[in-house]
């Protein structure tokens, strides 16, 4: 008997979803929904630990490291799209944050599932990474037992790496190994085993979470405006306006001039507004202090 499986949560059978196939349409979407409002409230337990891992990845990012996401299956995948988004939000190197799925690329959206077996191909990948002491690995899997991820997390601790477990089952091997471990409890899935519904919810915002305050804690983030936007279309042009406009309490007009004459730079922009000077000179003081805007705005205030 395959005992892979046992003592699992997220493969445990769900009561309230016994007679789920007996349901009308609108029954199956409640029992569904009932079990998703579960998810956010399992992630706020694990606040703690995501602030501590949020910090561990803000302390790499300041010295030059990277944050690496390895998974198979909807966890890869997951780990794909946060690391996908963080450039365009953050205007940060496609670099910074980089999404490691077994089986290569081609299995986010083709299925490859046989590779996530494959414990020395998780640290096969990571040397690939050329992975170094500076740089995080979070491993992501429902389950807590995948084999590639594993093999990635403990190349990572072999070389010195911060490790972090993205899991939704309370004790595991990927626990085990890492510096933290988060693991949101969202029980027994509404189908037996479909871990990209609440297990794959979950991870998808705790990997929110630890980007996103990872970046506001390195200045990317002014108040709760995304200073730091990639403008390359016109909804994102369009953003970046309206942006300048709610940290500077200009008209559309002034904050369209500002940013031409600011050359798209949302930071500069605000800077030129609120202490009135020139782009070089909200460029200079933005450099010194290392891109910071609300240390610039602060400091000229003081």
């Amino acid at each position: 008997m395959d005992l892979l499986l046992n003592n699992l949560l997220t493969e445990e059978r769900n009561p309230a979803s016994m007679d789920i196939d007996l349901l009308s349409t609108e029954g199956i979407l409640r029992v569904i929904n009932q079990e998703d409002q579960k998810v956010p409230l399992a992630v706020a337990q694990e606040v703690p630990q995501i602030a501590k891992a949020a910090d561990l990845v803000a302390e790499a990012f300041r010295n030059g490291g990277r944050l690496i996401y390895v998974g198979a299956g909807t966890s890869g995948r997951l780990g794909v799209l946060d690391a996908s988004e963080c450039p365009p939000t953050y205007n940060v190197s496609p670099k910074l944050v980089q999404g490691v799925m077994a089986g290569g690329l081609k299995a986010t959206y083709q299925s490859i599932e046989a590779m996530e077996d494959d414990e020395a191909a998780g640290a096969t990948a990571m040397k690939r990474k050329r992975l170094s002491p500076k740089d995080v690995v979070a491993g992501i899997a429902a389950s807590g037992r995948t084999p590639f991820t594993i093999g990635a997390m403990r190349y990572g601790r072999s070389i010195g790496a911060r490790v972090l477990s993205i899991t939704c089952n309370p004790t595991s091997k990927m626990a085990e190994m890492a510096d933290v471990s988060i693991a949101p409890m969202v029980g027994p899935e509404v189908i037996t085993g479909s871990t990209r519904m609440k297990a794959g919810t979950a991870e998808k915002l705790v990997l929110n979470m630890i980007t996103t305050s990872a970046m506001i804690k390195l200045g990317h983030v002014y108040s709760n405006l995304m200073i730091q936007v990639q403008m390359k279309n016109a909804k994102l042009r369009e953003r970046g306006r309206r942006i300048i406009m709610a940290a500077s309490g200009v008209d559309y007009h002034t904050a369209d001039q500002t940013l031409r004459q600011a050359k798209g730079d949302i930071k500069v922009a605000i800077v030129m507004l609120q202490q009135s000077v020139s782009r070089e000179i909200a460029l200079g003081r933005l450099k010194k202090a290392h891109m910071n805007l609300r240390e610039v705005l602060q400091s000229q205030s003081g």
